[in-house]
């Protein structure tokens, strides 16, 4: 009698936690690229020592960074304010909040703050050990 008993405690118990609703894994997929945001090609990986950084950069309200490249491919997710990404040509995006971007490789552009709150940008790098993540252009000085 014992042993039924633990028994039906047993199935009880097993019921009740089968008859709990757990709620469903939802998988979105926000960006799948194969060129950046202008249209170019994304470039292959490197091969030797690959590494990945993943980075939050906060940018204030009207802050222009300087002029950069990437030597390896990166995206990005916009979580607040809008980024705004141009080319030296001219060429010119906009990225708002909850939106994705592909940033330019070895394309020479900088990034502004184009709204009134902070922009925070999540940043996913690849790259290789003992490359950068961003090369500064060279301003020349009037001395």
């Amino acid at each position: 009698m014992r042993h039924l008993l633990t028994l039906l405690v047993f199935i009880t118990i097993s019921l009740s936690l089968c008859a709990q609703k757990i709620p469903a894994v939802k998988t979105e997929i926000l960006s799948k690229d194969t060129t950046s945001w202008d249209g170019s090609a994304i470039p292959g990986f490197p091969s030797d020592h690959p590494e990945i950084t993943i980075t939050r950069i906060t940018i204030p309200p009207g802050v222009k960074l300087p002029v950069h490249k990437h030597p390896n491919p990166l995206a990005g997710y916009v979580v607040s304010g809008t980024l705004t990404v141009m080319k030296e040509d001219g060429t010119k995006k906009s990225f708002k909040a909850g939106e994705t971007v592909v940033e330019l490789v070895n394309t020479w552009h900088y990034g502004m703050n184009s709204s009134k709150e902070p922009v925070v940008l999540i940043a996913f790098y690849t790259g290789e050990t003992g490359i950068p993540l961003t090369i500064l252009k060279e301003t020349k000085n009037d001395n």
